[in-house]
């Protein structure tokens, strides 16, 4: 049994990805907001992005930012890469949990509201030469 057990995790490890990532968990702004910044940044180097987010009139820009450079920092000091070699492989926006709020209506209803969560992931990778 125990034998097993250390095969299974020997080849989670094997198969775990190596890139530099950070995520941004419960961020209180709605995931489809979130994605049209993402697609903005996905693909580019990460100082292009940085300056397409400084200028970038979206709501969900200045967190998507935050995220973008901790991941750079992670790159740095985890594993020694270079900033100017990092492009911006994967970015998504996932739903987090809602906020459930009631909207108060005639004849003593109410109508719900979520506020809409997001847990925001960057992936970093090196340049390909």
């Amino acid at each position: 049994m125990a034998s097993n057990m250390k095969k299974k995790v020997e080849k989670i490890a094997a198969t775990k990805d190596k890139r530099p990532y950070a995520t941004a968990k419960y961020v209180r702004i709605s995931p489809y907001k979130v994605r049209t910044v993402l697609a903005l940044i996905r693909g580019k180097s990460v100082e292009e992005a940085s300056a397409i987010l400084s200028y970038c009139n979206k709501g969900g820009s200045e967190e998507v930012k935050k995220v973008l450079l901790s991941a750079a920092a992670n790159a740095e000091h985890n594993q020694g890469m270079d900033r100017s070699d990092l492009i911006v492989a994967e970015a998504y926006a996932n739903g987090g949990p809602h906020l459930k709020r009631m909207q108060p209506v005639s004849k003593g209803r109410g109508h719900a509201i979520l506020k809409r969560t997001s847990h925001i992931t960057v992936v970093l990778d090196a340049k390909k030469i």
